[in-house]
């Protein structure tokens, strides 16, 4: 090798590593600003007030929320109120109200339970904080995988963080039912067999909706168009399956189809009293959280379509004009730590499944009142299509 060579690829080497070392120390520069950043936003959480709107319906919920706080209140000097709620669309019209009365600054709400239409009407009118989802700490313990960027077709833009997965599940007793319907197909015909023994919630209930959902998407040809927002022009046509199946369900069902469910609450207890033969929930451990609860018999278990069964992720967000904007983010942290969500996603506890990468989790011992793994996921159809769905299905069959 000649000497200018060798002088030309010392040169190159040095530059090479220099190039490196100012890479790593940028990124070091960079890691160590979102430290500080980070511990800026906790220093300025501690003795803030978080009121914490969400569900208020479950008793195994409540009880998580309320260790959580208690852990928010030891480890951040954080205090979390939870705003006990049954509708997620009566606090967007609360924000909604407060943004129209010029109160931009010390809302009501700190942080909500939420996702779906309900995230989208939020986003669409500028009323959310962020981005700052994907700022958080836990952020990089998130399985990527899931749809946690996706929240009913809708782009979560850091908008909302992801606290926990779910999927729609049918319950039944294997004593009673050995050989479950595996589509809707055949839960027609499985109704039809046994009259009086089938039914659902009455929508605009959210279990009663997402079975809408779940059989639309069973019975169409060609889904794409429902990942789309709701063309009018078509609306008829697509969903012209369904209301066709729900014409011949309805006789067979509870009560003949004159009333429904208020909840899948009530069909647990049906099912429980062997009034019902199917319940359904969007856990797919609430089988094995009910047995443990002593409120299903050990014989219950759980079973999904064969095509799969509507999925999604649930997730938390912040008021534009909440006014503990620093402790909503750190407890939002905590709520994605793997001590949360483990203890989340323990039967005995809420059996709500992680969102979090398999690898960050304990292993868990599998419950065979479990959905099975084998049920694919379907994607949520687009927010706009529960509107769409609950206003037409009030008008053929709500009176």
């Amino acid at each position: 090798m000649q000497l200018n060579d060798l002088k030309s690829k010392n040169l190159t080497l040095k530059i090479f590593k220099l190039s490196a070392l100012s890479l790593l120390s940028t990124a070091c520069l960079q890691a160590s600003a979102a430290d500080t950043d980070w511990a800026q936003i906790e220093q300025a959480a501690k003795g803030q007030t978080v009121y914490f709107n969400a569900w208020g319906g479950g008793e195994t919920i409540n009880r998580y929320i309320e260790w959580a706080a208690e852990q928010a209140k030891q480890r951040y000097e954080l205090t979390v109120k939870h705003v006990k709620i049954t509708d997620a669309a009566e606090v967007v019209k609360r924000i909604q109200t407060e943004q129209q009365a010029g109160r931009t600054e010390d809302g009501s709400v700190d942080l909500i339970w939420v996702n779906g239409e309900n995230f989208s009407a939020l986003k669409r009118a500028n009323l959310l904080y962020g981005p700052w989802a994907e700022q958080l700490p836990n952020w990089s313990q998130v399985d990527t995988n899931k749809p946690v960027r996706q929240d009913f077709s809708e782009s979560t833009d850091g908008l909302e963080a992801p606290w926990g997965t779910a999927q729609l599940t049918f319950i039944t007793d294997r004593s009673k039912v050995s050989s479950p319907p595996d589509s809707a197909a055949a839960l027609l015909a499985f109704a039809q067999q046994h009259p009086g023994r089938v039914t659902y919630p009455k929508p605009p209930n959210f279990h009663g909706t997402t079975f809408l959902k779940q059989l639309l998407l069973d019975l169409s040809t060609d889904r794409s168009a429902l990942n789309k927002p709701v063309d009018p022009t078509q609306l008829a046509s697509l969903t012209q399956p369904l209301w066709a199946y729900l014409d011949q369900l309805h006789p067979v069902t509870w009560q003949q189809g004159k009333s429904f469910p208020a909840s899948n609450t009530e069909m647990h207890q049906k099912l429980a009293d062997g009034e019902l033969l199917i319940s359904l929930s969007f856990n797919p451990n609430e089988a094995a959280s009910l047995i443990q609860a002593g409120q299903l018999p050990t014989s219950a278990y759980s079973f999904g379509f064969k095509k799969g069964t509507i999925g999604n992720v649930h997730f938390v967000a912040i008021p534009f004009n909440a006014p503990a904007k620093q402790g909503a983010q750190v407890f939002a942290n905590f709520l994605l730590s793997p001590e949360a969500q483990a203890r989340k996603a323990e039967i005995k506890v809420w059996g709500d499944p992680s969102v979090l990468a398999a690898d960050k989790l304990p292993a868990t011992q599998t419950e065979a009142s479990v959905l099975p793994s084998d049920i694919p996921t379907l994607a949520e159809p687009h927010a706009s299509w529960v509107e769409a769905l609950e206003k037409e299905w009030l008008k053929r069959y709500g009176s």
